[in-house]
């Protein structure tokens, strides 16, 4: 081995984990596997044989399949909120719903624990937005345009003075603006200001 095999090692590593880091954050990684996790404990244990000592509890039910049902679709959810974000709201919603369905179906929705993990992944699900590319400078956009986010102003276009947005001439000049030259802040209680 030479001296140069554990820093390309390390450059892999850190090359996968940005890799990961980056595919996490173009969609609702958590949300999805919070739902996929919830999705196990309520189709595990309807057909889980627990051993205490020398006794076994089997908790198999008659709605054994319904509790596999729901796990399946709750994983098959998270999966597709992992790699189709477009359905995320759909996802979330029929997560939640599956979640509420495995508290009478499946043994109080998985012990609550598979309920607790499908409600915190749908919620997720539903709350997930996708963000918005940055520009490389923070400066100007192209086209000469100024930032458009939210609470930038936008410029005044060119109207008649008294309309909304409009500012109004200042007194004396030749412009008889709206009420013969009177800015409407100048009325006070109906008698004329100025």
């Amino acid at each position: 081995m030479s001296a140069e095999t554990p820093v390309q090692s390390a450059g892999t590593f850190t090359r996968q984990r940005r890799r990961f880091r980056d595919w996490r954050g173009t969609r609702p990684f958590w949300a999805g596997l919070f739902t996929m996790l919830g999705g196990v404990p309520i189709a595990y244990f309807p057909y889980a044989t627990l051993k205490l000592g020398t006794m076994s509890l089997t908790m198999a039910t008659t709605a054994g399949a319904g509790s596999l049902i729901i796990g399946v679709l709750l994983i098959t959810l998270g999966l597709t909120m992992w790699f189709q974000q477009a359905t995320r709201v759909f996802a979330g919603v029929a997560a939640i719903i599956l979640a509420l369905v495995s508290l009478v179906v499946s043994n109080i929705g998985g012990f609550i624990i598979g309920f607790l993990l499908a409600m915190l992944g749908g919620a997720l699900g539903i709350s997930w937005a996708p963000g918005k590319a940055e520009s490389a400078g923070g400066g100007p956009q192209p086209g000469g345009q100024g930032p458009t986010a939210e609470g930038a102003t936008e410029p005044a276009s060119d109207g008649v003075a008294g309309e909304p947005g409009q500012p109004f001439p200042p007194f004396g000049t030749g412009d008889s603006g709206p009420a013969g030259g009177v800015r409407p802040e100048a009325h006070h209680g109906g008698h004329r200001v100025g």
